[in-house]
């Protein structure tokens, strides 16, 4: 599920990737009910409700996998919600590093994805290649590095993600 975020660095990341959605997450279900699993302060499981809520105007949009055979059989979606679930607790990364230590929301699909199923739904590209030029980019990459950005850092976008071939809108 993609939103626009109506956090402080949401503008920040529309600004550099060129989208409206700012903020992402998995949906899981648990005793029949759906949650978001996303990484907010930490991973963690959020009623689909308070999601939808946070986002701005409630409005969000569902993608799946294009291919369902993916997850057509319990095995499949097993596996990709233990690959997910396995990021629960972690701290959020405010940093956008590609480690396991701290994960941000898109990175956390990302992961869950490639190592549930082997798929790699958008490709993470170095930070150096998104718009960074807007003074609100520049502002958020001063807070966070000071004159050290990591502009070889590999990112994952939500834009990334939502533009993957992969995957399809849900009505």
């Amino acid at each position: 599920m993609f939103q626009t975020s109506e956090s402080p660095q949401s503008r920040a990341i529309q600004a550099a990737t060129h989208s409206p959605y700012s903020h992402m997450g998995l949906v899981l279900y648990r005793a029949g009910r759906p949650y978001v699993l996303e990484a907010v302060a930490q991973v963690r499981l959020t009623p689909l409700t308070e999601w939808v809520r946070r986002g701005r105007d409630g409005r969000y949009v569902v993608k799946r996998l294009k291919d369902s055979g993916y997850l057509s059989g319990q095995t499949n979606v097993e596996r990709l919600e233990r690959a997910a679930l396995k990021f629960r607790g972690r701290p959020y990364d405010p940093y956008f590093e590609w480690s396991d230590e701290r994960i941000y929301c898109s990175e956390l699909v990302w992961k869950a994805y490639r190592r549930g199923l082997g798929l790699r739904i958008g490709e993470p590209v170095d930070l150096s290649t998104f718009d960074l030029s807007s003074d609100l980019v520049q502002q958020k990459l001063r807070e966070r590095f000071g004159d050290r950005v990591p502009l070889q850092e590999p990112v994952i976008s939500p834009a990334a993600i939502f533009n993957s071939p992969l995957l399809k809108s849900v009505p």
